[in-house]
């Protein structure tokens, strides 16, 4: 294995590379997204720039598979997984499908994440939650899409905690993808030259369901704390979709009503970006706190940081239509 800092800058430096060329690439196939009432941009922006980060992790999964021959199936199901989320969204960004062919993809990959961690832990609640994960995450980071720069760093925040606490070789996965995402962040934040696409968002939300399944695998009783890194997200997206679904509208479709679009019409991007950020690295040195050694004995505290999460989402969504 490398060090960690070369692992870290290669992830980096070689996301960055494919980005340049996932721009230009753009560009000649005219992957345009357009602005419209139903987006948070004003002007036409190249479309799959994710795939750089999904690249870069496969072949950073490759060596670990390599090098770690006992956990060879788990990174292989893994691997299998990234691959048909982020193949389903590239075919997406190429050329708009059904969401129910996405949803089907997206289960299958569930399913294999669902064995590996089957196959890791022994229990079959792990296999369910893994899926559930999945299908969960993958949604959530494709709704959470939105203004520049925010999908890429909440998921480079919460890989980075994740690295802090995951045992090998997920750590290294980990590490992995906070720094591929790093190196794609310069080209969405502040100013967006490329999106991530549904190729890069799926990819995400897959990632981090199976950092936080490689969690649970051998800390299944701290399920709240690994569950921090991402509350920003789940809260914002879950909250969303139960109140769009509510007033009967086609929840499934693009639209402009999370809590953090709203803010960032009024205040801007970067600053939303930077708020939802500053509260994410709060939940990660929240989760490293409950987990150090005799640090659980505050497991309620999780519930109090969703809590906490759930009012402001209620306050933001109340103070915008009030």
């Amino acid at each position: 294995m490398p060090d960690w800092p070369a692992w870290i800058l290669l992830h980096a430096a070689a996301a960055a590379a494919v980005t340049v060329w996932a721009l230009r690439y753009a560009l000649r196939r005219r992957l345009l997204d357009q602005p419209g009432e139903r987006r948070s941009h004003d002007q036409a922006t190249p479309r799959g720039g994710g795939v750089a980060i999904v690249v870069v992790l496969l072949l950073g999964c490759a060596w670990l598979i390599a090098a770690f021959p006992p956990a060879r199936g788990q990174l292989s199901a893994f691997a299998a997984g990234l691959l048909l989320v982020a193949g389903i969204g590239w075919l997406d960004d190429h050329r708009p499908l059904a969401p129910w062919p996405r949803l089907v993809v997206q289960a299958v990959a569930g399913l294999l994440l669902a064995w590996a961690a089957w196959s890791a832990g022994g229990q079959i609640w792990l296999a369910v939650a893994a899926f559930v994960l999945a299908m969960g995450l993958v949604n959530v980071w494709n709704f959470m899409d939105g203004i520049n720069g925010l999908a890429t760093s909440q998921a480079m925040i919460a890989a980075a905690g994740l690295a802090l606490v995951l045992p090998q070789p997920w750590n290294w996965l980990a590490a992995g993808l906070a720094a591929a995402a790093a190196g794609f962040l310069p080209f969405n934040f502040p100013r967006a030259r490329i999106f991530l696409g549904d190729v890069g968002s799926g990819g995400l939300g897959y990632a981090l369901a199976a950092l936080l399944t490689a969690g649970l695998v051998v800390a299944p009783d701290a399920y709240g704390w690994l569950a921090l890194p991402v509350c920003a997200f789940v809260v914002d997206a879950g909250f969303t979709l139960a109140w769009r679904m509510l007033k009967g509208e086609r929840w499934w479709t693009p639209h402009v009503e999370h809590v953090y679009q709203r803010w960032a019409r009024r205040h801007g991007h970067v600053t939303i970006c930077t708020a939802y950020a500053v509260f994410s690295v709060g939940a990660v040195g929240l989760m490293l706190h409950g987990l150090r050694p005799g640090g659980a004995a505050g497991a309620w505290i999780p519930g109090f940081w969703y809590l906490g999460a759930a009012l402001v989402w209620i306050w933001g969504h109340g103070k915008e239509h009030g």
